[in-house]
């Protein structure tokens, strides 16, 4: 079995669990076409309110499709011993977590594409000014998003827990970029600045501003703690009672 097999299983078990499909795919994909196009709605000429919400979404798209996703998968499997057997064949453990984070990445782009085809089509949302930029943040960010969701399981007891464990993430990442609203400006400023140096942040900065060595940076400092965090810490079968 190669490094592109396990891309495939992770990817097949991905579309076949319903659970995760509405989870990590439909719930963030209604919250980032949904969000900016009710802003429409309600203010009709509000286009760049409804730009910033849409930006701000992809903090959701990151912490939901990517995180949430990769950390719930990987827990259930590795309580499943799924992870166990796997290791079992002439596998790598680098290789069998690299599919599954590849896999994840992949499906997180693909969510923050169609969402970002469709914002433009419902709401008028204007494709980002420059793609390529915009292109390489969203890849990195579901990579190390994805990276970060693996080391996350260390924390995580069982896999029933994963779900309910991830809503921090989830909720600060919404809350760090105006996703969920004027929220973060009721925050004590140092609180503001701590949330600027979430992983999520950096892509929706980058994204708004046109920043690229501030986003990058912190978001290789992010990905460099995932994988020791993954070396030293991640567990592939469950605990025992």
């Amino acid at each position: 079995m190669t490094l592109t097999a396990t891309y495939r299983l992770g990817t097949r078990l991905f579309w076949q669990d319903r659970a995760l499909l509405l989870g990590s795919v439909l719930t963030p994909a209604l919250i980032a076409i949904g969000l900016p196009l009710l802003m429409r709605h309600l203010r009709p000429g509000a286009t760049g309110e409804a730009t910033a919400q849409f930006q701000g979404t992809l903090a959701i798209i990151l912490s939901i499709t990517a995180f949430m996703n990769v950390a719930v998968a990987l827990s259930a499997r590795r309580d499943q011993l799924v992870l166990k057997r796997l290791r079992a064949t002439t596998l790598t453990d680098g290789r069998i977590l690299a599919g599954q984070i590849a896999a994840t990445a992949t499906q997180t782009v693909a969510v923050a594409v169609v969402c970002t085809v469709a914002v433009n089509l419902a709401a008028g949302v204007p494709y980002p000014a420059n793609p390529l930029l915009y292109g390489a943040m969203v890849i990195a960010g579901s990579v190390v998003l994805a990276t970060l969701g693996a080391a996350y399981t260390a924390a995580i007891p069982r896999a029933e827990l994963a779900g309910a464990a991830c809503m921090p993430v989830f909720l600060l990442s919404g809350i760090a970029t105006g996703a969920m609203g004027p929220i973060r400006q009721a925050l004590p400023s140092w609180v503001g600045a701590a949330l600027d140096l979430l992983p999520t942040t950096a892509v929706v900065d980058a994204v708004r501003t046109g920043a690229v060595a501030r986003p990058a940076l912190l978001l290789a400092v992010w990905g460099v703690a995932g994988v020791v965090v993954i070396r030293f810490w991640f567990r592939w079968e469950p605990r025992r009672s």
